[in-house]
């Protein structure tokens, strides 16, 4: 069993919880209970990956696109879906942030069964617990599991339409992946809503945001879980259409900019690398 967390979970939870504790306010997400449950050690703000400088754009795109997942669980929570389902779920907090909306619904998170087991010891010791409208669905991805399977025997409901977010996992996988996996979200109850990030070429970046794109793939690379798959928008947009979403609209990372980070002084703003997939059924 792991002893800590997958370690771009974890990067992710990290660069969450300085954007609290290092810009200034309003923070776009409040989230240090990631940083807790990752429990990293006192000196996790010393490392490279962590530079307050020089990851900015980075964990600006990590609160922006966990805010726009999180505003669009809430509204369709309000019209009345009851399904929330996280594909490669991480240290997702959504769930112990916000147990006001999240315990009026059945919440699904899926990842391999390692990390589950170890999440769920953690949010035990930290107090959380796993209520029992939190499901920890542990599929093993490396050995081609079904994760639909197991979202079912875990208690979803394929007749009611739920609200399924995919962040920072398209790029690993493959296009044929990414492809069969929207064509079994296309086969959710009517009213359904999928959320997907993907990444976008390099030659699509704003300039400032190239060199960055660059260093993080090579830093993937380097620890062996390489980006293998970019997106145009208008290819990712084409491949939910064909395989049967309808409704499909491209969110770019200048529009997430605008829409959390106009108001600021400072300048933070999310890189434009990463942009969204939002599509229907």
């Amino acid at each position: 069993m792991q002893a800590q967390a997958d370690s771009t979970a974890e990067r992710t939870a990290l660069w969450r919880a300085m954007h609290v504790q290092v810009d200034a306010a309003p923070h776009v997400v409040v989230d240090e209970i990631g940083l807790a449950l990752a429990d990293p050690g006192d000196d996790w703000t010393s490392r490279p990956d962590m530079d307050p400088v020089g990851t900015r754009p980075f964990r600006a795109a990590m609160v922006s696109r966990a805010r726009f997942i999180e505003d669009l669980v809430v509204e369709h929570v309000d019209r009345g879906v009851a399904q929330y389902v996280i594909l490669g779920s991480g240290l997702d907090t959504f769930a112990q942030r916000r147990p006001e909306i999240a315990s009026r619904i059945q919440v699904f998170e899926v990842d391999q069964p390692e990390h589950q087991d170890w999440k769920r010891q953690r949010l035990i010791a930290l107090g959380y617990g796993v209520p029992d409208w939190l499901h920890l669905v542990p599929v093993d991805f490396q050995t081609n599991a079904d994760w639909w399977e197991q979202l079912l025997i875990a208690g979803f409901d394929p007749k009611r339409p739920a609200v399924v977010a995919s962040a920072g996992v398209t790029m690993y996988l493959t296009k044929d992946v990414t492809a069969e996996t929207l064509r079994r979200l296309a086969g959710l109850a009517l009213g359904s809503t999928v959320a997907m990030t993907f990444l976008i070429p390099t030659e699509l970046l704003d300039d400032a945001d190239r060199s960055g794109l660059q260093a993080s793939t090579e830093g993937a690379r380097s620890s062996g879980t390489p980006f293998v798959s970019f997106y145009t928008p208008q290819e990712m947009l084409g491949i939910a259409r064909d395989e049967g979403l309808v409704g499909a609209r491209h969110v770019s990372g200048t529009e997430l900019g605008e829409r959390y980070f106009a108001d600021r002084i400072d300048g933070l703003r999310p890189s434009s690398g990463e942009n969204f997939l939002v599509a229907n059924t």
